[in-house]
């Protein structure tokens, strides 16, 4: 999995107007496997902090679900689990240490969940200044882990 064009094709599929989780796990779901268009519709509801209510950034959720299609086992034993929860973990750590926070709304600075919010998101153009950062790496930390 090359990052940069991972790169390429999640700010492709973000500015072509999918939310932060499609265009992160879209961006590498067809290396490990997975049909394009089954990515699409399992990261629908996630953009804009889960279901735009500002909680979980949607790039951070579709690079989680990435991982578990990169590196998660199907065994459901607790070892098996335990690994898989310190690798997300990491991932999650080090989302919040590159980028500030997980939550949308505080990564953004506004909460999308409420008008005024998603009206002062569209002003300050967070999408093209905040959000493709946000997309780009989190697929990096991805493809790095």
């Amino acid at each position: 999995m090359d990052i940069r064009t991972c790169q390429e094709r999640g700010l492709e599929l973000f500015n072509a107007g999918y939310n932060c989780a499609q265009a992160c796990f879209v961006a590498i779901a067809p290396d490990l496997g997975m049909d394009e268009l089954q990515a699409i519709k399992l990261c629908a509801g996630l953009g804009g902090g889960i279901a735009r209510t500002g909680n979980t950034c949607g790039a951070l959720t579709g690079a989680l679900l990435a991982l578990g299609l990169k590196r998660a086992g199907c065994e459901t034993s607790p070892k098996i689990k335990n690994d898989f929860y310190l690798r997300s973990q990491a991932l999650i750590s080090a989302f919040t240490q590159k980028c500030g926070a997980v939550n949308c709304r505080d990564l953004l600075g506004c909460d999308l969940s409420t008008a005024e919010g998603s009206a002062e998101a569209k002003e300050r153009n967070v999408h093209k200044t905040v959000c493709v950062n946000l997309v780009k790496t989190a697929i990096a930390l991805v493809a790095e882990a």
